[in-house]
């Protein structure tokens, strides 16, 4: 299996602004390198490759030396690579008839990530004998890593990620070995809600935790205050970082009850079922409605940005990511089914109405007059409907 594994970087303030300094070269070469193909597209309609503009790096790095030329070639060519795949998911799109997004040049908060080849540019645990774990970066030096847990497999590729003030390496590995865990004969269905985050099919539900609306005051104050600062002002500097630090709390507390939520799941039960979800159609804002005069009518799109909201600070998407991970890992199966119409079947008789959901939490069929809580019921038809597809394949 791959793995990646996510620590705390701790460098000293000399070593903190050497990594502003790799994050902004790196973001240059991929500005100028976008500017390059949209130049000779526009002048002479020829298409630039990622060996065209790999092979132009030695020439940029000896005219260079104080800047480009002071980081790790193999970081720069990832930086390349980066480029090359934002153009394959346009040019993707366009074939698939979707909206294309054109790749676009990377302001100074909009490009936080620089990759190595483990061993070339970088060294994981570069000091094993050291008092604290060290990854040695070209450049930039040994900088101290707040290590909780032991990395397994073989390490390939070493990221340094910025979020907020903080740095981070991300160690992605190799030939990861599996841990499964005892078997326990139990299966479940869980169905994922805002009002509870899951709902598992023998009546356990857990709650969901809200992060966002619980820094929802602290967040409008922060930007309150951002609003209120002269641009490109210190002031304004430290108004933004204090925001980013709020989201980057929120997103952690999200992901921290993901694993515990996923965890929990994973050794209660060897069989999961869960709903094939699309959050991002879920998310998507609704289209205009043309009056035919010029005007639209309404589209509920006010209400739909409040359960849009709901939604996304559930974090139900990054929950089925760690969810699949961690099934893998222990060996437990993990089956995705059809969400359509789980919560308006009948558990009793299989009588499927949209009336049989009388509210929120109340579900009341219309032909047997069976009555369940409305999530629990959802959980036990996608149970069932994820031991057909078990039995099918």
């Amino acid at each position: 299996m791959r793995r990646a594994y996510k620590f705390l970087l701790r460098p000293t303030s000399k070593q903190a602004a050497l990594l502003t300094a790799c994050l902004d070269d790196h973001r240059a070469l991929y500005n100028a390198a976008l500017q390059e193909r949209r130049d000779a597209w526009k002048m002479r309609s020829a298409s630039v490759k990622f060996f065209d503009q790999s092979a132009q790096l030695k020439d940029i790095r000896a005219d260079d030396q104080d800047g480009q030329g002071r980081w790790s070639a193999n970081s720069q060519r990832f930086t390349l690579r980066r480029l090359d795949k934002a153009f394959a998911a346009f040019f993707r799109r366009i074939k698939a008839g979707q909206t294309p997004g054109y790749p676009r040049f990377k302001g100074r908060g909009w490009f936080d990530t620089v990759e190595w080849t483990e061993g070339n540019g970088s060294r994981w645990d570069s000091q094993p004998h050291a008092a604290a774990t060290r990854v040695y970066l070209l450049g930039i030096g040994h900088v101290r890593v707040n290590q909780h847990r032991a990395v397994k497999g073989r390490v390939k590729t070493v990221s340094v990620k910025r979020e907020g003030s903080r740095w981070y390496v991300v160690v992605s590995c190799d030939d990861v070995p599996a841990e499964p865990l005892a078997p326990t004969g139990a299966v479940a269905g869980i169905d994922l809600g805002v009002a509870s985050f899951l709902t598992i099919s023998d009546g356990t539900h857990v709650p969901n935790q809200r992060h966002l609306a619980a820094s929802a005051d602290r967040l409008a104050a922060a930007q309150q205050a951002l609003a209120r600062c002269k641009r490109r002002s210190k002031r304004r500097r430290k108004a933004v970082d204090r925001i980013a630090a709020i989201h980057c709390k929120t997103r952690r507390q999200r992901l921290d009850h993901a694993h515990k939520t996923a965890l929990a799941l994973v050794r209660d039960y060897d069989v999961i079922a869960h709903e094939a979800l699309n959050v991002a159609g879920l998310t998507r804002r609704p289209k205009p409605r043309p009056a035919g005069d010029g005007t639209f009518e309404p589209n509920g799109a006010a209400a739909k940005c409040g359960l849009n909201r709901s939604i996304l600070d559930a974090g139900w998407g990054v929950f089925l990511r760690v969810l699949a991970a961690k099934a893998e890992s222990a060996g437990r199966t993990l089956i995705a089914v059809d969400p359509r119409h789980t919560s308006q079947t009948c558990s009793g008789c299989g009588h499927v109405a949209a009336g049989n959901r009388v509210t929120q939490a109340e579900f009341r069929c219309l032909a047997c007059g069976h009555q369940a809580h409305a999530d629990v019921n959802a959980a036990i038809n996608i149970l069932r409907a994820g031991l057909v597809l078990r039995e099918a394949a």
